[in-house]
């Protein structure tokens, strides 16, 4: 074999493993982004949750606090 063609495969050997060895440093960069964004919206969703409940919590109160108002005007007709 001729040493130019000694150097073009070690040169396409090394260039085959640093290709490789950043793809995988890539991957991995891209794994941890989208573990730690899927962490991200896992917190946001719960806060939708806990906010949506909190709405529908917040209404029955009302709806009470509407209710004990009405009962309250009533009881002062009644005592007048």
């Amino acid at each position: 074999m001729s040493e130019t063609i000694i150097v073009a495969l070690l040169g396409f050997l090394g260039t085959l493993c640093g290709a490789y060895t950043a793809n995988r440093k890539s991957s991995a960069l891209i794994v941890y982004r989208l573990e730690q964004l899927e962490k991200k919206v896992n917190k946001h969703n719960q806060v939708i949750e806990r906010t949506y409940e909190l709405e529908k919590h917040a209404e029955v109160i009302d709806e009470q606090i509407r209710v004990a108002n009405h009962r309250i005007g009533d009881l002062e007709h009644i005592i007048v």
